[in-house]
């Protein structure tokens, strides 16, 4: 059994989202919201993945793996924030 996200699972997953926006109790709504935040990152990292593939083309390197993309968006994420003391 493949696991993987797919466009279908993703659809799928927006569909329910869709459905549940509807639903009069807030939290259902709020999870609701959740999920579409969720997919529409998944959708924003899979447009990183392929310009860092697409820039990948012109280099030696190997292309990025989704794991290496997160893993640069997360360092330049912690880099932004502020120290707490």
């Amino acid at each position: 059994m493949d696991d993987r996200l797919d466009e279908q699972k993703i659809e799928t997953l927006q569909g329910w989202a869709e459905g549940l926006l509807r639903d009069e109790r807030s939290e259902i709504r709020a999870a609701a919201k959740a999920i579409l935040l969720l997919i529409d990152e998944i959708e924003h990292l899979h447009v990183d993945l392929w310009h860092a593939q697409g820039s990948a083309g012109t280099e030696e390197e190997a292309p990025p793996t989704l794991r290496s993309v997160l893993a640069r968006r997360l360092r330049t994420a912690q880099e932004r924030r502020p120290e707490l003391e």
